[in-house]
This record gives C-alpha cells, sequence and structure tokens, in this order.
C-alpha cells in the first residue's frame, strides 16, 4: 500500500470547507483593498531563489526541492516572493505606469523536519505591493494582515515590527552584531557559529535556547538606522496607531531571507507552540526588483500559513462578497494622514476603498480612479479637514457633495 509522502497531508472532503472558507473570506479582504491575484507556477529556476533568497539561507542551503534536467536545474518554490517579482518583470507590468497590488494563495515546497504547523508541503496565503516606498503603505499591508486575522477569525496573536533600515543600515547592523557576539562565539549552537561568518543577522531567528539567551542580552537598538530610514519607521508606528493596530517593537526582530529591508514585521500565536509561533510575516524588499533585472522600485509583502491558520482559527468564517471600489484622493501631507484613518473606516465598514500611493496630481488621481471604474471618487484637502468633511464625486454624472466625516459611510452604503 502506498502512503503519503512524509511532511505532505492529504486535505479530505469533510476538511475542505474550512480551507474555502478561508480563502473566501481572503479574498473578500483583499478586494476591499484593491489588491488582485495573481498566480505564478509552481516551479522555478533555482537560480531565481539563489539569487533572491541569498546562497547562505537555510532554504537554499538545506530546504530546497531540486530537479536536475541535464545542464537545467529548477526548484520547487519554496515562497512566493520571488516568483512575483520574476512575473512582473518579464510580464512588463512596470511599464503599465500602475501600482502593482497583488495576492497569492497556493502551495510552497521546503524540506525541512515535519512537525506541528510545519509540513514539507505547505500553504500560503499573501500579497506583494510593487511601485512605492510610501510608509503609509507599510501601515496598509500591516492592517491589512491585521484586517484579514479578525475576519478569518484568529484571536490572541500580537504583531511584532522592527525596521532593519536602507542596504547602509543593515551593513552598519551586520558589524555592531558581529562585534556583540565575538565574546559569546564559543557558545552559539554549530549552525549559528556558521551564520556568524555568513549571514549574521539570522543569528537573531534562531531557535536554539541557548542562542535566545545571548540575543535576549545584546540589547539592540536602532542606532544602526540613518535619519531619513527613521523618518520612515516612525511614520509607520504612528500610522498604525492611528488605526488603533497594537503592535509592540522589537530590534531583534529579522526576517531570515537577504532581499528584506526597511520595515519587517511578523506575526505570532502562542497556539503553534514555542519554537514554530509565527502565523505570518512580511517586509519591505526595496532592492529585490532591480537586483532580478527591473526598474529601482520599493515594494514590500508578506504572507500566512493556511495550516498554521486553521491551527489558531476559533470559529466559522464570513463568506460575504464585497462591492464596488471608492478611490481616495488626499491633497496634502496632513490629508494622507489623515486619508489612512478614512480608508480604514470605510474597510471596516464593508466598503472596498483605495488611494494613491504614487504621487499623483489631481488630474492624474482622478484619471486613476477612472481607469479603476471608481463609481465614487473622495477628495480631502485642508479645507475639508478644516470642516470636518470630504468631498464625495459620484463618477457617472459628475456630480459632487460635501459631506460630514460622521456620515460618510452611511452616504456611500445607501
Amino acid at each position: 500500500m502506498f502512503k503519503r509522502v512524509p511532511g505532505t497531508r492529504d486535505i479530505l472532503p469533510d476538511q475542505i470547507k474550512q480551507w474555502q472558507k478561508i480563502e473566501q473570506v481572503s479574498r473578500r479582504v483583499f478586494s476591499l483593498y484593491n489588491y488582485l491575484e495573481i498566480r505564478p507556477p509552481l516551479i522555478e529556476e533555482s537560480s531565481l531563489y539563489q539569487r533572491s533568497l541569498g546562497d547562505a539561507t537555510e532554504i537554499v542551503q538545506k530546504q530546497m526541492f531540486l530537479i536536475q534536467k541535464g545542464e537545467d536545474s529548477y526548484a520547487l518554490r519554496p515562497e512566493g516572493t520571488a516568483s512575483i517579482v520574476r512575473a512582473y518583470i518579464e510580464n512588463n507590468l512596470d511599464k503599465t505606469g500602475n501600482l502593482f497590488k497583488s495576492y497569492y494563495m497556493g502551495p510552497m515546497f521546503r524540506m525541512e523536519r515535519p512537525q506541528k504547523g510545519r509540513y514539507r508541503q505547505f500553504h500560503h496565503i499573501g500579497c506583494e505591493v510593487i511601485g512605492s516606498r510610501s510608509p503609509e503603505l507599510d501601515v496598509e499591508i500591516i492592517a491589512l494582515a491585521d484586517q484579514l486575522l479578525c475576519s478569518y477569525p484568529v484571536k490572541g496573536y500580537s504583531i511584532v515590527i522592527n525596521s532593519l533600515g536602507c542596504a547602509d543600515d543593515k551593513k552598519r547592523l551586520t558589524a555592531q552584531l558581529r562585534e556583540k557576539l565575538q565574546n559569546s562565539l564559543s557558545d552559539l549552537c554549530d549552525d549559528c557559529k556558521v551564520r556568524f561568518e555568513q549571514n549574521v543577522l539570522r543569528i537573531l531567528d534562531c531557535k536554539n535556547e541557548k542562542c535566545k539567551e545571548i540575543v535576549q542580552k545584546l540589547e539592540m537598538r536602532d542606532g544602526h538606522l540613518c535619519d531619513p530610514c527613521r523618518g520612515h519607521f516612525e511614520t509607520v508606528k504612528a500610522g498604525l496607531a492611528s488605526l488603533n493596530v497594537k503592535f509592540e517593537v522589537s530590534s531583534n526582530l529579522v526576517r531570515g531571507l537577504d532581499y528584506y529591508t526597511g520595515t519587517v514585521f511578523e506575526i505570532k500565536h502562542d497556539n503553534l507552540g514555542p519554537q514554530q509561533d509565527a502565523l505570518g510575516a512580511g517586509g519591505r524588499y526595496d532592492n529585490l526588483v532591480s537586483e532580478l533585472g527591473g526598474p529601482q522600485t520599493g515594494a514590500i509583502g508578506f504572507a500566512f500559513g493556511v495550516e498554521r491558520l486553521i491551527l489558531a482559527s476559533e470559529s466559522p468564517l464570513t463568506d460575504a462578497e464585497p462591492e464596488k471600489l471608492v478611490y481616495l484622493i488626499s491633497l496634502g501631507d496632513t490629508a494622507k494622514k489623515q486619508g489612512v484613518i478614512v480608508l480604514n473606516t470605510l474597510r471596516n465598514a464593508g466598503i472596498p476603498a483605495d488611494t494613491d500611493y504614487e504621487g499623483k496630481s489631481l488630474k492624474g488621481a482622478m484619471r486613476k480612479a477612472n481607469d479603476l471604474k471608481a463609481p465614487f471618487t473622495l477628495i480631502l484637502g485642508d479645507n475639508e479637514l478644516q470642516k470636518n468633511t470630504i468631498v464625495v464625486k459620484n463618477m457617472g454624472n459628475g456630480e459632487q457633495k460635501e459631506i460630514s466625516m460622521t456620515d460618510l459611510v452611511k452616504y456611500l452604503s445607501a
């Protein structure tokens, strides 16, 4: 009798409804933020992951499922970001002039030791946005992750954030970490002794208890950040606070892949066990697109492990369908900060909403709203802020009305 490969599982008919509901809820919430689905292939050239993830990462060194055919080397995808960036570049999506907001669902593959919440074939639900370095986009991404968890629903999770800074900041952080760990090198596990030479930041993410004790005593701070990166991170924290998204800052948080820069975050849950407590994670990768042959542009994303979501979910999910998109145009820096709150209010009320993260002119933003077939466009400027109002434009007949902020959700729902 044949048996399934260790580290895989059969999702049987009596279990599939929960999977389908998680996917349905995900599609609904992603649509509220104007994210569109993409489905890259399961197999890629292995060099794509060696280039993007880093030769020294455990995924590349130990975990990739490789397929050799003559001189060709392929890999079953171990994660989604590199595939989507490859698709973005290969299909010339940067030439459209639009911010690329995508989400994906599907299996990933890593040759790991199977355990609770960890499989050799596992499933991710994630998203990637390419084309902006805006800190407000970081806020949207983390708030989106938070709303997905609330909608599944999952309770009892914590959001941990940090900033690695730009490429130069990461070099400073690496140098500081090497200096702080030098005297403890002999006490590190064998893997971390190798990491010390190849990728010292990975030591901060080690699950070995002795290594964790050493890391906790390092008292890492944000001294490696340059002024622009520190300012970016402060804007992210202020934006999350304005949306009442609970988070904590951990200077020890890094992501295990080489492409991460700037804001990084991880969502943890105690039900998964102390060694594998992450429901999902993500962050910025502002240099990856250009490193893979595309334009120099900002990018950010995250992914959840579906198997872990199921372990943490507590009650049935909703199948509500989204409505049509409302597009917000914020004029000026103050209006942009208030606009983050307006968007969050609309989305929490079940009204799909999006805004301009590309610095377009009013005319350009109106054209974008028209391209998106938004039935209503909202315009928020200094005059409206003073009066606590917002302009609502009907894109069908051109009619404009100035509505009180307190009446906005009721007006759009009607």
